[in-house]
């Protein structure tokens, strides 16, 4: 089957994990001669994060909902509304990245609208919510195809729920992040107040499942031994709602005499930055963290060796499935010294990283090429 009509769906248009992951499969489809849509859901006035050569049909949500609920339901009803609107029976391939995504999907399908879709479950999150915890596993439940992009969670597909689940490799592009972008480096520095450092990065905001509490010991630690290190936390658009845990992180912070602000401070919080800003963040970093406690895969990681910046990394799956001693620092997330001694071994050059050999030889294995690739033989069989 040639000339696909592929619809690829996505839970918002900010600079998230799975929507990277939805632009880039799309602009590799593309590439390949495929015809790509990206549905996402947005306000007025919001657009996607990145350009993108496939065309964007943008949900529009409105009104303000008060409750994490009506904000997913919305989202649902909306992507449902612009699916028929754009003639949702003529593409060849709906393939969902999440669980609203895929909601709207089950819905249509129920329905007899459609005949089926995909579902690529990135990671799964617990919901005390009951109709959370529903849309969560419906989305994956009802799709006649699970994909995950890592072994881990293709595992825990298999295990825990029963789901002939498939592995999909994700990606990096290379060129993207391989430039040295020093102007904007020193735009950053001089917008953000960063000084000569040394510099850690996190990339993800202020979350639990980030871990962002467990580096802020470690890194009150570290300041002891180089008091002139800055921790920057970059990012953090998110649907959820993470400001209890924002408000305990800011009084830990407090109570380790670590100010945190937007500018000059030990601990700079950016939120959100320009797509285009994010290649030089990078390599302004002397050491980037991710020391995150769930991952469906971790497209940082890659990010960071890709801007030949050395990373702290969790001694957990997925990420020790294609990691080891040679492309990163391994550290245990629930321990602050653990975290804090591979920081401190990283920025004294003592990382053990290869960069020359064993660093490119793991980019080269995540192309979003090869992702295309397996995602078009994973349709055409579904097409059959």
């Amino acid at each position: 089957m040639n000339g696909m009509r592929i619809a690829l769906l996505t839970h918002s248009v900010n600079p998230r994990g799975g929507v990277v992951h939805t632009l880039e499969l799309g602009r590799a489809l593309h590439a390949c001669g495929h015809e790509v849509t990206v549905f996402a859901p947005a306000r007025e006035g919001e657009a996607m994060f990145r350009a993108s050569p496939c065309r964007i049909v943008l949900a529009r949500i409105e009104g303000a909902q008060e409750s994490l609920v009506a904000m997913v339901d919305e989202r649902i009803r909306a992507l449902k509304r612009a699916l028929i609107e754009e003639n949702v029976r003529g593409y060849d391939v709906l393939h969902a990245q999440d669980s609203i995504s895929g909601n709207a999907l089950a819905e249509l399908k129920a329905q007899g609208t459609i005949r089926g879709f995909v579902r690529t479950v990135h990671h799964l999150d617990h919901f005390e919510d009951a109709q959370l915890a529903h849309w969560q596993r419906r989305a994956w439940q009802d799709a006649d195809a699970v994909l995950c992009v890592s072994e881990a969670w293709t595992r825990m597909m298999r295990s825990t729920y029963g789901v002939a689940a498939q592995t999909v490799t994700n990606g990096i592009d290379g060129t993207r992040y391989g430039a040295a972008f020093d102007d904007e480096r020193d735009a950053l520095r001089e917008r953000f107040g960063i000084g000569a450092g040394p510099v850690v990065l996190a990339v993800g905001g202020i979350e639990e499942r980030k871990n962002a509490s467990m580096l802020l010991e470690a890194f009150a630690s570290l300041r002891m031994q180089r008091p002139s290190a800055q921790l920057v936390l970059a990012g953090g658009a998110s649907l959820l709602d993470h400001d209890a845990y924002t408000r305990r992180f800011l009084a830990r912070a407090a109570e380790l005499r670590l100010d945190v602000s937007d500018n000059g401070t030990p601990v700079i919080v950016t939120g959100a930055l320009c797509d285009a800003s994010m290649p030089a963040l990078y390599r302004l970093a002397d050491a980037v963290s991710m020391v995150s406690l769930r991952e469906g895969f971790g497209l940082v990681v890659l990010e960071a060796l890709a801007s030949e910046r050395p990373v702290i990394v969790s001694r957990i799956a997925p990420f020790t499935d294609h990691l080891d001693d040679t492309t990163c620092v391994f550290a245990d997330p629930h321990e602050a010294n653990s975290i804090t001694d591979a920081l401190a071994k990283t920025l004294d050059d003592a990382s053990g990283i290869d960069f020359s050999h064993a660093v490119p030889a793991l980019l080269r294995r995540f192309t979003w090429q090869a992702s295309a690739a397996r995602h078009l033989d994973i349709y055409r069989t579904l097409n059959a």
